[in-house]
């Protein structure tokens, strides 16, 4: 059956090979026929505005890919008096960039015509080659309208951003594309709309589901599912066919979701929700996040936000953390998961934090108080001599096993920094300090 299959998907393949895909030829002409994005392009919205006036300043596009920043640029191209200059800054560099301020310079000074450069990719600049536009955007030679699918906060120089307006496109809905999908199948001239296919309810709701937003990845799915559909003699694309044609899609994860989807994932952990935190930790393993950094972080966690509620946590969550190193993935992913359930589910509380916080504050801001007399070091030749040691009460020469006697600098004797929360091995904890003499001791210098 599976070899079957291979060669039905070599066959659809070789079809589609003789023309261009499906997505390219289906991208819209015209603002009215972009899907998605309304809050940009739909009536009156801001984008839109601009494209039509022709006076769009510089600007980066940042979304997912296949959601419209190439195709936005391109109707902005067949809409503006600009001459407009594309590049990719995958095969391009600072020479060419220098070419295209040539170019801009000879327009505005011969024909008064301005310059759009349309830079795809912007993020594979590096510095320098951003740093290179920089004056030429700042002076108004160059219109910039960068396209890129990282978050420009991270991958485009301070400078350069400052001077752009900054249009984040949405992933689109899965309405969106089942939109997409119904008018490739009825467009005679562009589309499958000549071939007389149909879709199951079934294949359509799988390629629009499975696509992540993205309209290339929808649209270049139906073209191999509906060459799947005809190689077999069929007029109904199925489920089948869809489920074949999109099995292979890679995970969306680049630098911005990684910081997305660890912040879901520690969240979902603090929030005790174990299937939601075993949902991102598939997410991160299934896009190749480092098993490292992924136990680093719940080691973080396991004081964080657990803490002395189950002391417990740390250990397992550097269990795991030494299991990624020892045994590696693929195995160590379940450590990891034995990790997440366990974190997920302890009791939880942020009292190791707080303490931790307020001890910091009194260091850096209080008065610098000194070390008492009876706890200094008494241990070198002289140091008795200064008085190092004198009146200290040796804690397990008492039959209580602690000897009320202060362990702080005077300026700080009555602050009082460890709060226990009540939860989890806490509770314990909370009840002993308000039951035993010397545990509410601070409070009763404060009283």
């Amino acid at each position: 059956m599976a070899e079957t299959e291979d060669l039905f998907t070599a066959a659809a393949l070789d079809r589609l090979a003789g023309k261009a895909p499906l997505a390219a030829r289906m991208r819209p002409r015209s603002l009215d026929e972009l899907v998605g994005q309304e809050q940009l392009v739909g009536p009156g919205q801001p984008l839109r505005a601009l494209i039509e006036a022709d006076r769009l300043s510089s600007c980066i596009l940042w979304g997912p890919p296949g959601t419209g920043k190439t195709t936005i640029a391109r109707l902005i191209s067949e809409t503006t008096a600009a001459a407009f200059e594309p590049m990719s800054a995958v095969s391009a560099g600072v020479k060419e960039v220098r070419e295209v301020v040539g170019r801009a310079r000879t327009r505005l000074g011969e024909q008064g015509q301005g310059t759009i450069l349309f830079l795809d990719e912007i993020h594979r600049f590096n510095r320098t080659q951003q740093d290179a536009l920089l004056p030429h955007v700042e002076d108004g030679l160059v219109t910039l309208i960068g396209a890129t699918t990282e978050n420009p906060f991270f991958e485009v120089n301070g400078p350069l951003r400052s001077r752009s307006t900054l249009f984040r496109l949405e992933a689109l809905t899965e309405d969106d594309l089942g939109r997409l999908i119904a008018r490739a199948l009825t467009d005679r001239q562009r589309g499958l709309g000549g071939e007389g296919l149909a879709i199951d309810d079934e294949a359509a709701a799988h390629l629009a589901g499975r696509s992540d937003g993205d309209a290339r990845a929808a649209l270049n799915g139906l073209e191999v599912a509906a060459a799947l559909a005809v190689e077999a003699g069929r007029r109904a694309i199925t489920l089948a066919d869809a489920e074949t044609a999109i099995a292979l899609r890679a995970v969306r994860y680049g630098r911005d979701e990684h910081y997305d989807v660890i912040s879901a994932f520690i969240k979902s952990l603090r929030g005790s929700d174990p299937d939601a935190g075993l949902y991102w930790l598939a997410k991160m393993l299934d896009a190749g996040e480092d098993a490292r950094f992924i136990a680093r972080r719940m080691v973080i966690l396991a004081s964080e936000d657990i803490g002395m509620a189950d002391s417990q946590a740390l250990v397992v969550a550097d269990a795991a953390a030494r299991a990624v190193e020892f045994v590696g993935l693929p195995e160590a992913q379940l450590n990891l998961a034995h990790a997440v359930l366990y974190l997920a589910t302890a009791p939880k509380s942020n009292s190791v934090i707080a303490a931790l916080g307020e001890a910091m504050r009194d260091v850096r801001e209080a008065p610098a108080g000194e070390v008492p007399m009876h706890l200094r070091d008494s241990h070198y030749q002289g140091a008795k001599g200064l008085g190092h040691g004198k009146g200290y009460v040796y804690p397990h020469g008492d039959p209580r096993g602690w000897v009320p006697q202060q362990y702080r600098p005077e300026e700080l004797a009555g602050r009082r920094y460890y709060h226990p929360s009540g939860h989890g091995a806490e509770a314990a904890l909370r009840e002993r300090a308000e039951r035993e003499p010397g545990g509410n001791e601070e409070e009763e210098e404060e009283g």
